[in-house]
């Protein structure tokens, strides 16, 4: 199926296009290309949401809203995992809870080339409403990711292919789930030891996060108890002065 999306403004060739703006030099950009160029610079200065941020730097790519993060690694990583139904305007649930059936076809068989023939160039993005929610009240926020996920796209690019991505983000912004592949199927990512880097960083975050909040709630606890042992010497101190007072009558 050919949902006709190139996806000209992709990974390495889109910061690419982008120095060169900076720098005021446009050779080689097309005018739609300068265009959604300039209206990132323009909206970004304004507070653009997150995904006007992302079609603007993507024209044509998707955009779902749904929490994905937690779609098991051995399930992700199938061959026949639905993965081009991310790229619809409207996400079906059952790709999100998808279960296996029966053996994993080959990478080279025709069912699954043909299904990544038909993302050829295209982007998606999955971002879960409480990301959402804190990208709207947090426009910084939204502009880290935003930088965070195109630098992952442009790595993610192989010079001279059409490139897909479909990329998933966690409720920290972080990118839990990717799938890059060039045109014909040959997919750049993630590699069995691209996944255990990848992997090993998402712990080591949860770890720090993990030490964060204990932290404050130990913080809290301590407050919590300056403020009852400050409260108890305040009774202790009007009690003692009551009964000394009482006693000298």
């Amino acid at each position: 199926m050919d949902f006709g999306v190139t996806g000209k403004l992709g990974g390495y060739y889109l910061a690419e296009q982008y120095r060169k703006n900076a720098t005021g030099k446009s050779e080689g950009m097309s005018f739609a290309e300068l265009a959604a160029a300039k209206a990132v610079e323009k909206g970004t200065a304004v507070g653009m949401s997150f995904k006007d941020m992302w079609q603007a730097r993507f024209p044509g790519a998707y955009y779902h809203t749904a929490d994905a993060s937690n779609i098991p690694q051995g399930v992700w990583e199938r061959n026949d995992f639905p993965f081009e139904k991310f790229f619809r305007n409207d996400l079906d649930e059952s790709a999100v809870n998808w279960k296996p059936n029966g053996a994993n076809p080959a990478m080279d068989s025709f069912g699954v080339q043909s299904r990544l023939h038909s993302i050829a160039g295209q982007k998606s993005i999955v971002v879960p409403p409480e990301l959402e929610e804190k990208m709207k009240n947090n426009p910084e926020l939204a502009k880290q990711v935003m930088a965070k996920v195109e630098s992952f796209i442009a790595t993610n690019q192989v010079p001279g292919r059409i490139c897909s991505h479909l990329i998933v983000l966690d409720e920290d912004g972080e990118i839990a789930r990717f799938r890059a592949s060039s045109h014909g199927g040959n997919i750049t990512g993630p590699t069995e030891e691209e996944m255990r880097q990848f992997e090993a960083e998402q712990a080591a975050k949860k770890k720090r996060r993990e030490e964060y909040a204990r932290l404050n709630e130990e913080s809290a606890l301590k407050r919590k108890l300056m403020e009852q042992e400050t409260d108890e010497r305040y009774y202790q101190t009007n009690i003692t002065k009551k009964g000394g007072f009482d006693y000298g009558l």
